[in-house]
C-alpha cells in the first residue's frame, strides 16, 4: 500500500478534484455523457477523503432489483442484485457497513477478487439517500491505504459522508430526470424519453437502426365498451409483450396514447419487418385478462429504417405513414415500404 499522504496534500488534492468537478459541470461538450464524468469525479473525491485505493458509487434500480456502480475506480461497471453483498446490506439495515477482514465477512463477495486477482483487506460502504431520506445508492470505499490497520468505523464514515452527500443530490437530480421520461402506466420510456435517446444515442450509432411505430387497432372501443380501467390494463399487457419480444440492445417506447414506438439497433428493414410481424402475432393471439372479462386486440405497423441526417419528427413521420397505410388496409397489417 502506498505511504499515508500529509493533511496539506491531502487538502490539495481535494481542491484539484473540486475544481475538476466545477470545470466540468460548465463544459459544454459532450453535454450528453457529462453526468457519468461527474459521478466518476464524485468516486474520486470519496477514494480521497478517506485515503482509500479504489471506490465506486452504486446507483439502487428498484424497479428491476439491481445495483449498478454508475463509477468505479479499478474495475468495469458492476450489476448486481440489490439483496446481495456488503452493499446490498447497507441499503437493507440503512446503515453504514464497514469490514477490516472481508474475507471471512458472510456478506463479501469475491468473485471480482478471483477474476482480477485484486486483494480486498478493508471495506467502507453508506446509504445514499434522497431529500427525503429515502435509500436511492450507495458510496462504497476499499483498502484503506498507509497501513494496514483498516477504516475507522467513525472517522471514515464522517469524511466519506461529504461525497455520499453530494452523490445524493447528484443521484436525486438523476433519478428525478429518468422518472420524468418514463409512463408511469406501462412503465415503458415517454415521448420525452424517446427525443433524449435520439438526440442522444440514435444520431450518433455507427450500426443501422430501424423504428416501428404501431398501435392498438379500434382501442376506443375497448375503452366504451369495457371502460377505462379495462383499456389501462390492455395498454400494460401489450407493453409487456413488446418488451418480451424485443432483444435487450432494443427500447420500448410509449409513444402516446394507444400508440407505441420500438427502435431496434443493428436491425436491416427487413428485420425490422420480421419483428414487426412476430409481435403482431403475438398480441393477436394473447388475450388480456381483467376482471373475469377476456380482452382481445390487434395491432398495426409501420417500420422504417433510421436517417441520421433527418429530425426524430422526420424519421417518426416516415414510419407513421406506414402506419396509417397498414391501417388503411384493413389493420392488424405491418407495411414496411
Amino acid at each position: 500500500m502506498d505511504k499515508k499522504i500529509s493533511a496539506e496534500q491531502m487538502l490539495n488534492d481535494i481542491f484539484t478534484i473540486v475544481q475538476r468537478l466545477y470545470n466540468e459541470m460548465r463544459s459544454t461538450e459532450n453535454r450528453s455523457s457529462n453526468h457519468l464524468k461527474v459521478f466518476e469525479i464524485f468516486a474520486e473525491l470519496g477514494r480521497t477523503l478517506v485515503e482509500a485505493d479504489r471506490a465506486s458509487f452504486w446507483r439502487w434500480d428498484k424497479r428491476a432489483h439491481l445495483l449498478i456502480t454508475t463509477a468505479a475506480t479499478g474495475t468495469e461497471q458492476i450489476v448486481i442484485s440489490d439483496t446481495t453483498g456488503l452493499v446490498g446490506q447497507s441499503l437493507a439495515e440503512n446503515r453504514a457497513v464497514v469490514t477490516n477482514d472481508p474475507y471471512n465477512h458472510p456478506n463479501f463477495n469475491s468473485d471480482v477478487d478471483k477474476k482480477t486477482g485484486y486483494v480486498t483487506k478493508s471495506i467502507l460502504v453508506m446509504p445514499v439517500s434522497n431529500c427525503h431520506g429515502e435509500v436511492i445508492g450507495a458510496f462504497q470505499v476499499i483498502n484503506k491505504l498507509g497501513g494496514n490497520e483498516g477504516f475507522d468505523e467513525t472517522e471514515d464514515t464522517k469524511r466519506l459522508s461529504i461525497a455520499a452527500f453530494i452523490c445524493g443530490m447528484a443521484l436525486e437530480s438523476d433519478i428525478f430526470l429518468a422518472d420524468s421520461q418514463r409512463d408511469k402506466l406501462t412503465e415503458l420510456k415517454n415521448r420525452f424519453g424517446f427525443h433524449s435517446d435520439f438526440k442522444i444515442r440514435y444520431r450518433r450509432k455507427k450500426v443501422s437502426m430501424s423504428i416501428i411505430i404501431c398501435d392498438i387497432d379500434f382501442f376506443k372501443k375497448v375503452n366504451d365498451t369495457y371502460g377505462h380501467n379495462a383499456g389501462d390494463a390492455v395498454l400494460r399487457h401489450v407493453a409487456g409483450i413488446l418488451e418480451s419480444k424485443v432483444r435487450t440492445s432494443d427500447s420500448v417506447y410509449r409513444w402516446g396514447g394507444e400508440e407505441f414506438i420500438i427502435v431496434l439497433e443493428g436491425a436491416t428493414l427487413t428485420d425490422t419487418a420480421s419483428t414487426a410481424e412476430r409481435i403482431r402475432l403475438a398480441v393477436m393471439n394473447s388475450v388480456c385478462s381483467f376482471e373475469d372479462i377476456d380482452i382481445r386486440v390487434t395491432m398495426s405497423f409501420g417500420c422504417a429504417e433510421i436517417d441520421s441526417k433527418l429530425s426524430v419528427e422526420d424519421n417518426v413521420k416516415i414510419a407513421d405513414a406506414r402506419l396509417y397505410r397498414a391501417k388503411e388496409s384493413g389493420r392488424n397489417l405491418v407495411v414496411s415500404d
